[in-house]
């Protein structure tokens, strides 16, 4: 016996080839979609060291889902917002008229055949999260004379442009920050543009006359900068500031150079021009009269159109061109790991979009959120078994013209490919990357079948009915939903009818309709895409951490769930201690009556939610 234990347990500890987590036992949280006041959401939740992705493919296979190496599943019975895991079976996917839209708008764009001037832009912060985000801007020029009612509009939309630039300002200071050109550890202003008065401009310089808008920030990050660089020693740290020379990095001519260099690409395809002079971000309007403002939606112009898919570190390098209108699209798969260029676009994207505060995105949150990972890469072998990039976490990069506009983030699984989050370049909103960034992953699937044949399925997250913003996954059809009792999966045109009624319904039990009515479920109509808010296409997971996102921890046993697994045997689930693996049935008698009672509740708990083959081979971590 103590040969075979010892045998059992140097063969698994250290090996990196096996799944060990750590039991956080039940969680109580704010709940991260509906976000409403008072509502909560219950899972149980497990930190895992390591997971293999066979484990990980089961766990999903049974409600679960990760949060960089937090794994959670909620308890459907008292969580606020019903969570059902959503997949397709790629080979079965029929593209809906609207998806077929979508993907022949992003042809037209990369052959130059959509008119981007009159395609819709990014919808601005201050307007509704719940409104579609193609809004497209228009306002008259400042020096016109018009009625009342088309003055108020006109400064509504220059209210709306300043704020916009304000933000492509704060985008381009986070980039820099995140490149360490400038210092990531002091807080810096935020920017703000002002419109420059005809008075103001008739007393500059003559080729004032087209100025717009300008921004002092270059003025108060110099200042913010030498405070740091001095420790708030020097009382007249602010005139050094405005004194430093031309040579000096942190010169407010620098610092604005910087910046109107780096937004100047943005603002290319638009009617305002941006320059920088004595350290003012100034705003100018390309023509005498400024008829529309577009959110620079165009990247630099390449010789040819086309879309390439990019390996891992294979960077394409392409020549511009300003006689042509063509553009390219790069498709590059990476494993999961920190890029201060990715970092920079999601801090824009939640900040714009999501109407994020920013001191609640930061780079640790974006690491634990969508970089760590406990998945064990698993490399390809040239085989019929793994596909070519191998199985684990990754990031799938889509580069317009080489400028990163999107960014997928994704699990390869023996299975399937589990979408986790998509962020995107709101500037680019038009182009509806969260719906092509989908097509994109079920085609990926249906490619990488012939090198692994049982890759199969696209998983969506979490579909969540009551939630209006989650419904648009199953406008990718056919789907289904994972029953929560049973964890069969039902068809979604079956399943559909019963959410109606209630938000969490045991989808495998008919016998719900046997009241007096059909036994088969009638279908109602499908889901209209018409209705869905594109701004959601990206709304897989919300972030959640063991730590800071949980505000409350229950560890107490839950044996009132519903659950068809009432064996409450514990004697075969596997334990780690102090790199020893053993069965608790060989451990038990070295803990006391005291010992048990506690653990013994926590086991059963932990067998009834990951089911009893996974508690049988994932290493149940004691210290």
């Amino acid at each position: 016996m103590a040969g075979r234990l010892r045998n059992e347990a140097s063969s698994s500890s250290n090996s990196r080839t096996e799944s060990v987590v750590v039991d956080c036992g039940r969680r109580r949280s704010s709940c991260g979609y509906c976000r409403s006041p008072g509502r909560t959401s219950i899972s149980h939740g497990l930190w895992a060291q390591s997971l293999t992705v066979h484990d990980y493919q089961d766990l999903l296979d049974r409600g679960w889902r990760r949060s960089g190496c937090f794994l959670y599943k909620p308890e459907m019975e008292r969580t606020c917002c019903p969570s059902f895991t959503i997949r397709l079976k790629a080979s079965d996917f029929v593209p809906s008229k609207e998806q077929h839209r979508v993907y022949k708008r992003m042809q037209r764009f990369l052959d130059g055949a959509l008119d981007v001037k009159k395609a819709n832009v990014s919808e601005h912060p201050a307007t509704s999260s719940e409104s579609r985000s193609s809004v497209h801007h228009e306002f008259s020029s400042p020096m016109s004379k018009d009625s009342p009612s088309t003055c108020s509009e006109e400064k509504n939309e220059v209210e709306k442009v300043l704020c916009y630039l304000s933000d492509q300002i704060d985008g381009a200071v986070c980039m820099f920050t995140s490149k360490e050109e400038f210092p990531s550890g002091i807080q810096l202003p935020k920017a703000s543009v002002k419109k420059v008065s005809p008075g103001k401009r008739k007393s500059l310089a003559s080729g004032s006359e087209d100025l717009l808008y300008s921004s002092n920030i270059a003025f108060q990050i110099a200042a913010s900068m030498k405070r740091a660089q001095l420790g708030d020693k020097n009382p007249h740290q602010s005139k050094l500031s405005r004194d430093c020379t031309e040579e000096d990095d942190l010169s407010p001519k620098v610092i604005a150079e910087k910046l109107a260099t780096s937004i100047a690409q943005t603002l290319k395809c638009s009617d305002i021009s941006i320059r920088s002079c004595n350290g003012h971000i100034n705003f100018y309007s390309s023509t005498k009269q400024v008829s529309s403002f577009e959110g620079a939606q165009n990247a630099p112009v390449p010789k040819k159109s086309g879309i390439k898919r990019g390996s891992e570190g294979n960077c394409l390098n392409t020549p511009q061109c300003s006689q042509l209108k063509s553009r390219r699209l790069e498709l590059r798969l990476k494993r999961s790991s920190f890029d201060p260029e990715e970092y920079a676009l999601y801090r824009r994207y939640q900040l714009i979009v999501h109407n994020d505060k920013p001191d609640h995105v930061t780079e640790s949150s974006y690491r634990r959120f969508l970089v760590d990972t406990p998945l064990l890469p698993v490399a390809s072998f040239g085989d019929d078994t793994v596909p070519p990039c191998g199985f684990g976490s990754f990031h799938q990069q889509y580069l317009i013209d080489g400028q990163l506009v999107a960014v997928g983030v994704i699990d390869i699984l023996p299975k399937c490919v589990s979408s986790k989050y998509l962020f995107w370049d709101p500037d680019f909103a038009f182009l509806s990357l969260g719906k092509y960034s989908a097509l994109q992953e079920i085609g990926w699937v249906k490619e990488n079948q012939v090198h692994c044949p049982s890759l199969q399925y696209y998983y969506l997250g979490y579909y969540i009915h009551s939630c209006n913003k989650m419904r648009y996954k199953a406008a990718y059809r056919p789907s289904e939903l994972l029953c929560p009792l049973r964890y069969q999966w039902v068809r979604f045109n079956i399943a559909k009818p019963l959410l109606d009624r209630s938000p969490y319904v045991v989808l495998s039990d008919y016998s719900i309709l046997q009241n007096g009515e059909s036994s088969q479920p009638q279908v109602t109509e499908d889901v209209s895409e018409r209705h869905l808010d594109v701004d959601q296409q990206d709304a897989n997971d919300v972030p959640m951490d063991e730590d800071e996102e949980m505000v409350e921890s229950e560890l107490e046993s839950s044996d009132d769930e519903p659950s068809l697994e009432t064996d409450g045997d514990v004697s075969k689930v596997l334990l780690g201690l102090k790199g020893a693996r053993l069965r608790y049935k060989d451990l038990r008698g070295a803990f006391g009556p005291e010992e048990r009672s506690y653990l013994e509740p926590q086991l059963r708990s932990y067998k009834r939610v990951v089911g009893p083959e996974l508690c049988e081979r994932m290493v149940y971590s004691l210290g």
